[in-house]
């Protein structure tokens, strides 16, 4: 059967999802990945069923880096029998100010893609890599990028510009906002569960190691806490989030700190590890009785609900709040913890809904409604990717 295969790949782990084609629509058939890439690697992957399909251990030397992870899994894909691979979607981080939608790969656009390496250092090398090896392996698939930041683009330009000299914006300095791929598929899926709030005001939270809000007014994006990088807005894993840009200048200026180090400090040891000094992931704050990850726990909720206040004045008011990713579908107690901050918009949890992890967790008398909505960006591109080779002039 005509298939496509979904890449999304990170620093230390490789996701892959196989979607048949059936006319204009899409079956899931496969969700794969490599993790622990260069310490415990291991390829896990199910059917669509939930029957395992693959579980191997790697030595840590046989699965080293990205590149070989990636020829692990190709190997195993190659072995399956009854696909025929179409196409090829990628999950790209950066689409800088060129790309404003899904575009087919060829060399111009992948060296184009390099150039904006600098502005996601922990995702575009490693969204790139798997699709230079796809180029050269089978020259005559189709490759189609989808980019986190599309989503965003048409935004009003004084909402996008920083106050900075016009030539710097016009060098591509300004603001784009991320987990685009994420906003549309809950946007399309609000449609489906919640027409009557749909196409109204509503801020979504995609609450993961990487975290941002979005707010959306009739399922397009007009505002994001994330900025011309994957740093700015909410605390995350190990980024800070919203950060006065003079600590940096102290850093480098008054501490001798060189620019890779304040790199390093912001991209890799800043956020909740930074903060509670125990760890990046949530679910280990939420299980330590350590004051200082109560701290981080705090401070992230805080910021969650201080940056609700600024998307709700850029709707001019809300009519619903979505959480989303891993935190956001998961943890039922960060959940709480950000409704109860959010009691001055008249949002009101329903704490049963919210602990059984239903849709809906507001309650009838909630004057916002509050959804889970469970994210699918590998779907998203899969459906970005049919719809471009499916085009006529594809």
């Amino acid at each position: 059967m005509d298939a496509i295969l979904v890449i999304n790949a990170g620093s230390s782990s490789l996701k892959f999802q196989v979607f048949s084609i059936a006319g204009m629509g899409l079956e899931r058939e496969i969700r794969g990945k490599i993790d622990g890439i260069g310490t415990r690697p291991r390829l896990q992957a199910t059917a669509a069923d939930g029957t395992q399909l693959i579980e191997r251990a790697f030595d840590r030397a046989a699965v080293r880096d990205l590149p070989t992870a990636i020829a692990e899994a190709r190997s195993w894909l190659l072995a399956l029998e009854g696909f025929k691979l179409c196409a090829v979607g990628h999950r790209v981080v950066h689409g800088g100010p060129d790309y404003v939608r899904p575009v087919l790969i060829d060399a111009g656009v992948l060296d184009r893609l390099a150039s904006y390496q600098d502005l996601a250092p922990l995702h575009q090398p490693n969204n790139l890599a798997p699709i230079r090896l796809a180029m050269e392996i089978n020259p005559d698939v189709p490759q189609v990028a989808c980019f986190d930041t599309a989503f965003h683009r048409g935004h009003a330009e004084h909402t996008d510009c920083y106050a900075l000299p016009r030539h710097f914006y016009d060098q591509g300095i300004r603001r784009y906002g991320f987990h685009g791929l994420s906003y549309e598929f809950v946007a399309e899926r609000l449609r489906e569960v919640a027409t009557k709030v749909a196409r109204g005001r509503i801020i979504v939270a995609h609450l993961g190691s990487g975290a941002s809000m979005c707010a959306l007014r009739d399922g397009r994006s007009i505002e994001s806490t994330m900025g011309f990088t994957a740093l700015d807005g909410l605390p995350m894993g190990t980024r800070p989030g919203q950060l006065d840009p003079g600590v940096i200048l102290y850093l480098i200026i008054h501490k001798g700190m060189s620019a890779q180090a304040v790199s390093d400090l912001l991209y890799h040891d800043a956020g909740l590890k930074g903060l509670s000094g125990l760890s990046n992931d949530m679910r280990d704050l939420l299980a330590s009785d350590d004051p200082h990850a109560q701290l981080a726990m705090s401070h992230f909720v805080y910021r969650c609900v201080l940056n609700a206040g600024m998307l709700a004045a850029a709707l001019g008011g809300v009519d619903a709040f979505v959480f989303t990713a891993g935190v956001g579908e998961n943890s039922a107690r960060i959940r709480a913890r950000i409704v109860e901050g959010l009691a001055w918009v008249g949002a009101e949890l329903d704490p049963a809904a919210n602990e059984a992890g239903a849709m809906l967790i507001s309650t009838a008398a909630s004057r916002i409604a509050l959804h889970v909505i469970p994210t699918d960006e590998e779907l998203m591109i899969a459906r970005h990717t049919l719809a471009l080779i499916s085009a006529p002039n594809a």
